[in-house]
């Protein structure tokens, strides 16, 4: 009884700080922008793929997180650069409009998979399971270490991917409420935010990386 009012104030924690990390209400602008020309079964896959790439990735940042990074000799700031050089290429097509154009040749036309792996990037990764959230995710992982602790963080993992669905499933009816313009208009404005979250990124993992470089 007193490991289990230990261990859920902590799950507890873990859970409202993915949500405050990775804030999927924040990025749902930019799930409908570049879904506005997809059909309501893609816009479904789409949603099924980023969830369940979000849900694999923090669960393999969970387990073998650290341990990967440190293989390939690949520091979190590094990571979080890379990261926001590519939210700042993905924020210039928002910006100009451009985002979610169907501007394929024939054959990427007749492949459905295009569409799809933007579940995977951009969504999944960076914009949902990034930097912020795999280092949190990675933390929370070699403070508690336990068994029970990451079973328990297992389950937060996947109750968080099924939040995520549930707020993307509900895209359509912000579509209905805000009508092309206002989409647009949301659109440029996430661009504008992504590109500055996109500078930060790269500005933290300088600084971290080249401390004497930035002062």
């Amino acid at each position: 009884m007193n490991d289990a009012l230990t261990l859920f104030p902590i799950l507890l924690k873990f859970f409202i700080g993915l949500f405050a990390v990775v804030n999927p209400i924040g990025i749902l602008p930019v799930f409908i922008s570049m879904t506005t020309y997809h059909s309501a079964a893609m816009r479904h896959k789409v949603n099924l793929t980023a969830t369940s790439a979000v849900a694999i990735i923090l669960f393999v940042s969970l387990i073998l997180g650290e341990a990967v990074l440190r293989l390939f000799g690949i520091s979190l700031d590094s990571f979080r650069i890379a990261g926001g050089i590519l939210i700042m290429s993905i924020a210039m097509t928002m910006i100009s409009g451009k985002l979610g154009e169907e501007k394929q040749n024939k054959q990427e036309k007749q492949e459905n998979v295009i569409k799809e792996n933007i579940g995977v990037v951009p969504l999944a990764l960076p914009l949902m399971a990034g930097p912020g959230a795999i280092s949190s995710t990675i933390v929370w992982s070699t403070k508690y270490s336990d068994w029970q602790y990451i079973v328990g963080f297992t389950f937060a993992v996947i109750l968080f991917a099924v939040c995520c669905w549930l707020i993307f499933k509900a895209a359509p009816y912000f579509v209905k409420i805000l009508g092309q313009t206002g989409i647009n208009v949301v659109t440029r404005i996430m661009g504008l935010i992504l590109m500055a979250l996109g500078v930060e990124f790269i500005v933290t993992g300088i600084k971290a990386l080249f401390p004497g470089l930035l002062t």
